[in-house]
């Protein structure tokens, strides 16, 4: 079977591919990018793995649901956007698999029957793969955010990739909202903020070395505005994952686009 890349992909802000925006061409070229997404992949994957910012558990924690449901896990949107359907299958048997290469890694994991794909998932994926005929399982981030932990998972699933399943990263590469919402309530979008730290992250994760790859990523904090970028790093996390995942994969950049003010980016490995 061929190999299935690791990506990482930015998921926007809330239901943002679903509503109308002024100016109207915001999202434009982030929704272009994920519509495209399926056909740059090497064939039809067995199934998507997606670890997404928006879940979090003490261990690593597997979604075993075979028929997940929705999570409108964000508020004060359009009502439109609480009715968005995406019924992708779950893959209980992926998900057993995730948590056996998970334990055998040595790090802690667990499952969980009754969760449904929160927006990480099905905002970005919705765009990406409409016909939602894939199946699918969403993956936690652990709680502690310990970026050399989040790189362990990610090469304890690297197996995955030979077993057609297409691992994703859902977060942001930048994500300080007080900033990106004085933006967008300011009307302003002259000056785009995350500059700095997306030419670190893009320097770190193209670096040719995956061994120096992930000591920069480890070290991420220390970066050029690294903080800003993330006050809290729940949503760069999911990166982490994906490098590790990556093996000797040189990461390239698919995406780089300025939305309310801020740079966002896609990375891929294969």
């Amino acid at each position: 079977m061929t190999r299935m890349p690791a990506m990482f992909v930015p998921h926007g802000g809330g239901p943002c591919f679903f509503m109308d925006w002024n100016p109207p061409d915001e999202w434009d070229r982030h929704r272009q990018f994920l519509q495209d997404l399926a056909g740059t992949l090497p064939e039809r994957p067995r199934a998507l793995l997606v670890i997404s910012g928006h879940w979090e558990e003490r261990a690593f924690t597997v979604q075993t649901n075979p028929a997940p449901p929705l999570l409108f896990d964000y508020g004060g949107f359009p009502p439109h956007t609480y009715e968005l359907t995406w019924p992708a299958p779950g893959d209980p048997a992926l998900a057993d698999r995730v948590h056996d290469l998970i334990r055998a890694a040595g790090l802690p994991a667990a499952k969980d029957a009754a969760r449904g794909f929160d927006h990480g998932v099905f905002v970005p994926l919705k765009v990406a793969f409409p016909e939602s005929d894939i199946p699918c399982v969403q993956l936690s981030v652990a709680s502690d955010l310990d970026p050399a932990r989040h790189i362990a998972l990610g090469q304890a699933l690297a197996p995955l990739r030979d077993e057609g399943v297409a691992i994703i990263g859902s977060g942001n590469t930048y994500h300080n909202m007080g900033v990106m919402m004085r933006s967008l309530r300011g009307g302003r979008r002259g000056d785009t903020v995350g500059g700095a730290f997306d030419i670190w992250l893009t320097e770190a994760v193209t670096c040719p070395d995956p061994d120096e790859r992930n000591r920069r990523l480890v070290r991420w904090s220390e970066a050029p505005s690294g903080r800003d970028a993330h006050p809290r790093e729940e949503h760069l996390i999911p990166l982490h994952v994906v490098a590790g995942a990556a093996g000797t994969d040189i990461g390239r950049k698919t995406l780089e686009d300025h939305v309310l003010g801020a740079v966002e980016s896609a990375f891929r490995f294969g």
